[in-house]
């Protein structure tokens, strides 16, 4: 049984763009890249050469930034942003979750008292 080697790049978190790529698809200048690098807001993986890696999912992070970035934002204003709405994002799914067991556990518990 064989492991087919396209599959990492279904992985969103796999790191596969060089930046030029990247770059090119968000359609920044590699220097935009490098100050989200060095301002913590993103951390690509390293090359064995050196060179950063990107992958889809520090893209759409980039892209968020940019447009609170073009809206007038400080990055360390978009990069609070981006987590909090990325926190609130998880709370809203935890508190779904949560909401759905808990009609589970109400029709299971209305089942067995009929």
């Amino acid at each position: 049984m064989s492991t087919d080697p396209l599959q990492p790049l279904d992985d969103p978190d796999h790191p596969v763009l060089t930046m030029s790529q990247a770059a090119e698809l968000l359609g920044v200048q590699a220097a935009f890249l490098r100050s989200l690098d060095s301002g913590g807001v993103l951390h690509p993986t390293r090359s064995p050469g050196g060179h950063r890696r990107y992958s889809r999912a520090q893209l759409r992070i980039a892209a968020r930034v940019r447009i609170l970035l073009d809206d007038g934002h400080p990055l360390s204003s978009a990069q609070v942003i981006v987590q909090l709405q990325d926190d609130l994002a998880d709370a809203v799914a935890d508190a779904d979750a949560a909401r759905d067991e808990r009609d589970a556990a109400r029709r299971e518990r209305d089942t067995a008292a009929e």
